[in-house]
């Protein structure tokens, strides 16, 4: 009998503002721009594109532009997605290895 797989689908486990805030927290912690951009895309995706982009204050193609490979978001938009996402960015002191 052949094993039935499903495709791996992150936003099946983005659900919460807890799964989505550790999610994006995980790609900030990496410092991958690439990841980070794909963590907000997959979060914002999981939420609804149009209702994202109407409580970031942005329009669907710019968010969509945004988050894209190419995608350089300024702060004032990477704000606006983070308020839309329910998430606060937050600053730590980077532990350095003894």
């Amino acid at each position: 009998m052949a094993l039935k797989t499903k495709k791996f689908d992150i936003q099946d486990h983005l659900t919460s503002p807890a799964e989505r805030a550790a999610y994006l927290a995980a790609a900030f912690e990496e410092a991958d721009e690439a990841f980070i951009k794909q963590a907000l895309s997959d979060i914002a995706r999981s939420m609804g594109m149009t209702e994202v982009a109407k409580t970031a204050q942005i329009t669907r193609e710019g968010l969509y532009k945004a988050l894209g490979k190419a995608g350089d978001p300024k702060l004032s938009t990477l704000l606006g997605i983070a308020r839309a996402l329910d998430v606060q960015l937050t600053v730590e002191p980077r532990e350095v290895a003894a």
